[in-house]
């Protein structure tokens, strides 16, 4: 199937943490914060490279921990992703570019995430928006990644 814009695809996701914007945010830029909560249940993280700032560019591995239905799309049991810091707002907006190293076109193009912090009475709500998001990615196993992670999220920083 032709790579299109029509067949693009957006995700999302959000839930309310109790912590300050400011906890989250600095919970993103930290990336010894960050791996111990991005990876959604099943998985682990590494970071291999890391610079927050705008331009700046990342690298993180994830594994999946035990036998998983799902292949990875790097290799058997790994998603490898890189990304680019493209705006970084403190406490309020993350957006950042995002591809798979992957030799399955399905997993090919950049995927925008972005990542909104709002406050609200009771903490902060999170919401994670994926733009392009690859067709090999299925949206169920996206939706529940993308919860698994806001829940580590709140684990993490209520």
């Amino acid at each position: 199937m032709a790579n299109t814009s029509n067949n693009k695809r957006t995700d999302s996701a959000s839930r309310v943490i109790m912590a300050s914007p400011q906890t989250i945010y600095q919970s993103f830029i930290n990336p010894e914060a960050l791996v111990s909560w991005l990876p959604p249940k099943g998985m682990s993280g590494h970071i291999d490279m890391f610079d927050p700032r705008e331009g700046g560019t990342y690298r993180v591995t994830l594994t999946y921990e035990m036998d998983h239905s799902n292949l990875g799309k790097t290799s058997q049991n790994t998603d490898v992703a890189q990304g680019e810091f493209l705006e970084l707002i403190p406490d309020k907006r993350i957006v950042q570019s995002v591809k798979f190293d992957s030799e399955d076109p399905a997993f090919s193009g950049e995927m925008t995430q972005k990542w909104l912090l709002e406050t609200t009475s009771e903490g902060t709500k999170v919401t994670i928006v994926c733009e392009n998001v690859p067709e090999g990615i299925r949206k169920e196993d996206h939706d529940e990644g993308l919860m698994s992670t806001l829940e580590n999220l709140a684990i993490f920083t209520e």
